[in-house]
């Protein structure tokens, strides 16, 4: 009986673009692509900046607003050139309300705000649907993160309440890399969505998960089992946007120099995603509809010790803060 053929990898081994060396680029939290361009946000400062990034990772230009964000986190951008910003970051877990922050092609900017349901949360993962409705992923400890959606559209100057629509489990991967040891393979620290709208991804601080996306249907996406992508060690990766393609991801993190990491997508890809389409969500990352319902079999694995190491950085990291 002549041997099984080997199923081809959803992806090929990574391989570094280039390096951002310019000190204005730090804590690089947020990536997008805009054709050959390559769109990098920092994670601070008292004003929006918006790095553009030439295949050499020099900066071209820059493209700012007189709006003084909070703690922003991640980045996309809308199909109309809106940059849209999720000022969402909250180590501590205290603030009444977040917000989007919309860099429009003509220079306006708009600010809405955003209510989670059920009390503050840290957030770092942006994912913007084709239609333009933004889904806020949670950074937390355990690995139970937890998806929001605003309730109405994106208003300028108003406050939006938002839903949770799904969960996330996360597990263990045994993959190295971050700044909080394995437990970096459990937090939520970015997301993206294809140009085409074929895919989206979320990485951790080790791995990046990819679900095929039908029409804007993101939590029904979630539902999927994703293909998980082991990434290079990195100090502490936090962004994550797909390439030009539509396929191959890119990523890049805090620290200087910041690798530009291109993982490039196998031929295996899109059996993968028919594959997900007719499969029940698996172990690795676990959506379900509505709130409250969670599939997270990774709390006992995650050990007191790791637990309060997590919570010690978090509290330490040096952030900009207002009352």
């Amino acid at each position: 009986m002549p041997a099984a053929a080997a199923t081809p990898p959803a992806f090929g081994t990574a391989t570094t673009r280039c390096e951002v060396t310019d000190p204005r680029l730090p804590e690089i939290s947020g990536l997008a692509t805009d054709g050959d361009a390559l769109l990098a946000m920092d994670d601070g400062g008292d004003r929006v900046q918006v790095f553009v990034l030439d295949g050499s990772c020099a900066v071209t230009r820059v493209r700012t607003a007189d709006v003084d964000p909070y703690d922003p986190e991640d980045m996309a951008l809308a199909a109309d050139g809106t940059i849209w910003l999720e000022d969402a970051g909250d180590n501590r877990e205290e603030r009444a309300t977040v917000a989007m922050i919309g860099l429009h092609p003509d220079g306006s900017t708009t600010v809405t705000r955003l209510t989670y349901p059920d009390g503050a949360h840290d957030t770092e993962s942006l994912l913007l649907a084709p239609d333009g409705t933004p889904y806020l992923v949670t950074k937390e400890v355990l690995g139970a993160s937890s998806v929001y959606r605003p309730d109405g559209p994106l208003v300028d100057g108003a406050t939006q309440p938002m839903s949770e629509v799904a969960d996330l489990g996360f597990t263990l991967t045994g993959t190295p890399g971050g700044p909080v040891g394995r437990a970096g393979q459990l937090l939520a620290t970015g997301g993206a969505v294809s140009a085409d709208g074929a895919f989206l991804a979320l990485r951790t601080y080790t791995d990046a998960y990819v679900w095929p996306l039908t029409g804007s249907d993101v939590v029904g996406a979630l539902r999927r089992t994703p293909v998980r992508v082991a990434l290079p060690p990195s100090p502490q990766g936090e962004a994550i946007t797909f390439a030009a393609n539509d396929r191959d991801l890119v990523v890049s993190g805090e620290g200087l120099p910041a690798a530009v990491t291109v993982v490039p997508a196998g031929p295996g890809l899109a059996a993968a995603a028919a594959g997900s389409r007719a499969a029940t969500t698996g172990d690795a990352a676990a959506g379900s509809s509505g709130g409250g319902s969670r599939t997270v079999p990774i709390v006992a694995a995650v050990g007191g010790a790791v637990v309060l190491a997590v919570v010690g950085w978090r509290w330490t990291r040096t952030r900009r803060r207002r009352a």
